[in-house]
């Protein structure tokens, strides 16, 4: 069991360098889990273990996508406490993956929590099956956002169940200085508009690739020639760059777009944010960097936690990016443009509220944390 030092707690979700919004996270997490035990050994569940060494010195790392019933186990025995989270990690053919390490851990007796984890959609027997019996049994579930709270109750998961908010939330940003911005072929003091782009993927089955290409395409060509503004596209994953390819390939002032191609890290691009006068976006941390930024963005839906997002800090959205939504969406594009300065403030005041409702996870588990002892369990 662990040491005399501390305790040892096991963080498992989608971490690896994959996607820079698990990354903003986990970056959370661990930083929240660190003011409230520094003595505790912290150890994350990784699809790539070497990336996690180096983006989070001082984390001890474990394999675990494709690592064997016994392998596992003898990492579960040197646990005291297993985090699920944070995260969209529970959805159909995905949860059973994260939960047959929690099951197991539950069978050994180890406790577990879920960390304003998301949720959804589920509707696979067997799916829906794990995250009952896992959840159940869990000591604390938080999720980070209402959808994900319904879809537990839907699952029939009985236990209490809190809604706080995404972790990335308390994130502070590093500087993103004007000559890293020309080093991206960005030139200073110029209008910029950042855009996010997606691939379809497991979250987002339905995604009409070759529609919402030509539809971001059409609000491209409308930013640079209604608002004489520069566009930027910024990957969240590496399959985004592709795809932010497939827009520019639609547009007709394709020359006034560009692509973040540095390796940044998420603190970094929140630190990039300020040089944006407002962004247009798909992936959900792109969009709550901006709302941490103060700058106005209209969200385009593809699943619902973009959507509850947006309802929470008071920006436009639209259901869905397909092709019929263009009139409506360069309609809210301008209108967003004109509204801009007197958003501001609003989205500021919202921020506020979501970073306390994140900052309550933490909260909710502190005491458990504080009585978690080195080979005993919460108090």
């Amino acid at each position: 069991m662990a040491g005399a030092a501390g305790p040892t707690i096991g963080v498992l979700g989608s971490y690896g360098g994959r996607n820079l919004g698990d990354e903003a996270i986990l970056t959370g997490l661990l930083a929240d889990l660190r003011a409230r035990r520094p003595d505790a050994q912290l150890l994350v569940f990784s699809r790539n273990p070497e990336h996690t060494r180096v983006a989070h010195p001082g984390v001890r790392v474990a394999p675990w996508d494709g690592v064997s019933r016994t392998d596992s186990a003898e990492v579960l025995a040197g646990l005291d406490l297993l985090i699920l989270g944070g995260g969209g990690i529970l959805y159909d053919s995905e949860a059973r993956r994260y939960l047959r390490l929690v099951l197991a851990a539950q069978e050994r007796g180890l406790p577990v929590l879920t960390y304003a984890v998301g949720v959804g959609p589920l509707t696979e027997p067997v799916d829906c099956s794990m995250v009952q019996a896992a959840l159940t049994a869990a000591i604390e579930v938080t999720v980070r956002d209402e959808e994900s709270r319904l879809v537990l109750e839907e699952s029939g998961v009985t236990r209490p169940v809190t809604v706080t908010a995404d972790p990335a939330l308390l994130l502070e940003p590093e500087e993103f200085g004007v000559s890293l911005l020309r080093e991206e072929g960005i030139p200073p003091g110029s209008r910029l508009v950042g855009i996010s782009v997606r691939e379809p993927g497991r979250a987002a089955e339905h995604l009409d690739v070759g529609g919402y290409h030509r539809l971001l395409a059409q609000v491209g060509d409308f930013l640079v020639n209604r608002l004489d503004a520069s566009v930027l596209f910024v990957p969240m994953e590496r399959d985004d760059i592709r795809h932010a390819h497939g827009v520019l390939s639609h547009m007709t002032a394709a020359e006034r777009g560009r692509i973040l191609h540095g390796a940044y890290r998420p603190r970094q691009l929140l630190g990039l944010m300020p040089h944006f006068d407002m962004v247009v976006g798909m992936r959900l941390h792109f969009l709550i960097f901006a709302a941490l930024s103060g700058i106005p963005f209209l969200p385009l839906p593809y699943a619902g936690k973009v959507f509850d997002f947006a309802q929470r800090i008071g920006m436009p959205a639209l259901r869905g990016v397909e092709r019929e939504v263009e009139g409506p969406l360069l309609a809210e594009v301008d209108r967003l443009w004109d509204e801009r300065d007197s958003r501001v403030s609003d989205i500021r005041r919202r921020v506020v509220s979501l970073r306390e409702r994140a900052a309550n996870t933490g909260q909710i588990i502190d005491p458990l944390l504080r009585n978690l002892t080195a080979g005993g369990s919460p108090g």
